[in-house]
């Protein structure tokens, strides 16, 4: 017997090993800790035990899960979901329960040595297997960022009335197999106490979040704010799970509190550690479950059991979707993210078999099942698109529609960008990109933005850059560049080795976390990689040394030292006239702007006039008011112009005076 250390010690360095294993061949992590449970729990190796240590910190992990989740989430939001919610989640929980008694039934008509299935027996199995997996679902639709699409509403709506559903449930059960009379005033006295909590967590809960957030915060203490954060979420979900319902309910909401608060991001980002790190665990419990003997005695047992379930739930949620209005396609893809059994589907199944409902084989059988089911989902998850484009026509025309518009879109542009991704950093690029006059088209996975840039006069279409068509259909052998926005090495790849086979002469500009994956991604055949957390030490380096009274000239210097290490193609781009300090630098072609004031002697010539060139300098553009003209030589400056001076330090001085003095 493992001390509580040992087997922390042990799940720790399984977990290591699984993902470091999984990941070198581009595989999800959550198989890896899948497989590290199967591996080292009590029906294979047996290091590791199913017991009460192992799922505490299982369900830590959902726990900060379900708080992440939280705070993508705000009640403005969630009111906007509640048709999703308590109309299509509510009709998924009912009628998979209702179907799953019917298949019940039907496997005790076939194998009459399992008998002992009664209607009381079939509902607890039905509700066991209507859940589906949050842990699993929430974290590959984030990797895949699709939270914010219809079907990832869909899909996180339906998980959430199934997190709601499981109170009742656990209620219900116990209730039926003691065929106890009072029924109703059991649930009626838990839905009560259920309602008390919820109103007390959310509206009184959320007068005091912003406040006592505000007290911690002028503390000036991140270790007092991670602490409070902790507090915070575990607090909560002790709440819930006093009052009868789930941890997990308790730390949605205060995520969702937490949320509509200015501390959100911050909140994420201290958050994330902790919720992979247990989440992991979480997983490798899920497949201590596994027992290998039974599945290869019993496998054409398991494997009706494995898929009679998943294809009864994949189908009846699509046509549910569909009823609540989904196009073929979201209800499709619905219906594959939740067709497998969730980690709450155990706790249920436990309860059934503490009970003896079940011959306790078929509650063997039935856990092995779910687990299988639970190993597949992420491989079905990331065959969605492929599965839909195969069982859907009209998803098929309405993707080569979107392609084709696209393409039409940008059938007439040359020379353009093509940006991947339109979040903050694609909108900054597009803006440049127009000031300098160069034509761009964005490619973006968020319907919402797609449309609100659209509608505002950007380029910008749906669609996914890391797909094949729709690279072409964004005119990839007319483009002069690409640039990838958003910092994901796994796409990013997947970007570039289409881009090798298309248009193998193509610069890619790639943005990253850090230089960890840069030799990785150059190797892929990026052009440059941009490390964002380089970026933002080089800029805090800058103003640190600046603040500490160390010379302008030699801090801008030390900077573009750096940047000349890691940027090959910016080399010799960021001198500024006060950089010279020797004949080389002194002779560097360089930008320099010049406001012209009023009685400037420039102002009423024309640029041929001016006649810069025999000074060794250029007039390369001007600005007046907002915009950036279209300069030729009969162009006459007016006062308030910004000319842009490009040339040598001796020929900018120059310049400059015969603009000013004449």
């Amino acid at each position: 017997m493992l001390s509580g250390l040992e087997l922390t010690i042990l799940l720790l360095g399984s977990a290591v090993l699984g993902v470091v294993a999984f990941r070198m061949f581009h595989l999800p992590p959550m198989l890896g800790y899948l497989t590290v449970g199967i591996i080292i729990g009590p029906y294979a190796l047996g290091f590791a035990e199913d017991n009460e240590t192992t799922h505490a910190l299982a369900e830590f992990g959902v726990v900060f899960l379900m708080f992440s989740i939280g705070l993508e989430f705000s009640l403005s939001k969630l009111s906007a979901m509640r048709r999703i919610v308590f109309g299509l989640g509510m009709a998924q929980v009912i009628l998979t329960i209702g179907a799953a008694m019917l298949f019940g039934w039907a496997v005790a008509y076939i194998l009459p040595q399992l008998t002992n299935i009664s209607w009381q027996a079939a509902f607890a199995l039905g509700a066991a297997l209507t859940m589906s997996s949050t842990a699993i679902v929430s974290k590959l639709l984030t990797e895949r960022l699709e939270l914010e699409t219809e079907h990832g509403r869909r899909i996180i709506g339906i998980l959430l009335f199934q997190d709601l559903a499981l109170v009742p449930l656990l209620i219900i059960v116990p209730a039926l197999a003691k065929n106890s009379g009072n029924l109703a005033a059991t649930l009626g006295w838990a839905s009560a106490k259920a309602v008390i909590v919820l109103v007390l967590l959310l509206f009184i809960g959320q007068k005091l979040m912003r406040g006592w957030f505000q007290i911690v915060v002028r503390r000036r203490s991140q270790e007092l704010f991670m602490l409070n954060l902790l507090l915070i979420t575990l607090g909560a979900a002790w709440i819930t799970e006093r009052a009868g319902l789930s941890m997990a309910l308790g730390a949605f909401i205060a995520g969702m509190l937490i949320s509509e608060t200015e501390y959100k991001h911050q909140v994420e980002e201290d958050i994330k550690s902790f919720r992979d790190v247990l989440l992991g665990l979480f997983f490798i419990t899920i497949g201590m479950l596994l027992n290998i003997h039974l599945v290869i005695e019993h496998w054409w047992l398991v494997l009706l059991l494995l898929t009679g379930p998943v294809l009864l739930k994949f189908g009846l949620i699509a046509v549910l979707a569909k009823i609540f209005g989904s196009t073929t396609g979201v209800a499709l893809r619905t219906g594959l993210a939740l067709a497998q059994a969730g980690e709450f589907g155990f706790v249920l199944l436990s309860q059934a078999g503490g009970l003896h409902l079940m011959d306790p084989l078929l509650i063997q059988l039935i856990l092995a099942s779910m687990v299988l089911s639970m190993l597949a989902a992420p491989f079905i998850l990331n065959k969605s698109d492929a599965i839909v484009m195969k069982l859907s026509a009209n998803e098929w025309m309405m993707q080569s529609l979107a392609l084709t518009q696209l393409a039409t879109r940008t059938m007439a542009t040359k020379k353009h960008v093509i940006i991947a991704g339109f979040g903050r950093s694609g909108q900054s690029l597009a803006t440049l990109l127009e000031e300098e006059g160069i034509g761009y088209h964005a490619l973006d996975l968020d319907p919402d933005r797609v449309i609100e840039a659209r509608g505002a006069g950007a380029q910008v279409s749906y669609g996914d850059a890391s797909r094949r068509e729709s690279l072409v259909a964004a005119g990839i052998h007319r483009a002069a560049a690409l640039v990838i926005t958003y910092a994901s090495t796994p796409s990013a790849l997947r970007v570039l080795h289409h881009v090798h086979e298309l248009a193998p002469d193509l610069p890619v500009i790639v943005r990253s976390y850090d230089d960890t994956d840069l030799d990785k991604l150059r190797a892929a055949g990026a052009a440059e990689v941009v490390p964002e957390a380089l970026e933002g030490s080089l800029m805090l380096a800058s103003h640190a040394l600046v603040m500490l009274g160390v010379p302008l000239r030699r801090v801008v210097h030390r900077v573009q030292a750096s940047r000349d290490e890691r940027y090959a193609s910016l080399r010799g781009y960021f001198h500024g006239v006060g950089d010279a300090t020797d004949i080389e630098d002194y002779l560097q072609e360089r930008l320099h702007s010049v406001t012209l004031p009023e009685g400037a002697k420039a102002v009423g010539k024309s640029l041929a006039a001016l006649d810069l060139a025999k000074l060794g300098a250029e007039i390369s553009s001007v600005r007046r008011g907002k915009g950036r003209m279209d300069i030729t030589p009969d162009t006459v400056l007016q006062s308030g112009d910004i000319v842009i001076l490009r040339g040598a330090v001796k020929g900018i001085a120059k310049a400059e005076e015969r603009l000013f003095a004449g």
